[in-house]
């Protein structure tokens, strides 16, 4: 006896697992605080799996993607640079001048923590949230 399987193609999304998934998306930040870089990785399935369900979920989820890769990622390689920097140049101490300045270059991973949760935290009530500076080029990208 042959059994058949069917697969149905999934409809879209309610509101309420749109606005999960969104915040799901935002707080994959958090996953870099335990894997360190595995960040991205979880608005990128976020994006490939629902983005033909949801227009809501895919622009969120893109929108956490390029957001921890420019701060997640972007800011720990400019940590590195601007350490690396200032210790070169400690040698003639100008580099001891440039100890807050790498401090404060440091932070940048922390406030990228900070605003993914915040985006994660709006999404979750439902609100459209856009990250400054990446939330408009998204948007234009996806509906051009």
């Amino acid at each position: 006896m042959s059994e058949s399987y069917t697969s149905t193609p999934a409809g879209p999304l309610s509101p309420s697992e749109e606005r999960q998934w969104a915040m799901i998306a935002h707080l994959g930040v958090l996953g870099n605080l335990i894997t360190g870089f595995l960040g991205p990785a979880i608005p990128l399935v976020i994006y490939l799996m629902y983005k033909d369900r949801s227009r809501y979920v895919a622009y969120q989820s893109l929108q956490a993607l390029i957001f921890q890769l420019v701060w997640w990622v972007g800011g720990g390689i400019l940590t590195g640079v601007v350490w690396a920097i200032t210790g070169a140049l400690s040698a003639v101490v100008i580099g001891i001048v440039c100890i807050p300045i790498a401090c404060a270059v440091s932070l940048m991973p922390l406030v990228a923590l900070g605003y993914g949760v915040y985006g994660g935290i709006q999404t979750n009530q439902g609100q459209d949230f856009q990250y400054w500076l990446i939330g408009s080029w998204v948007r234009s990208t996806l509906t051009g």
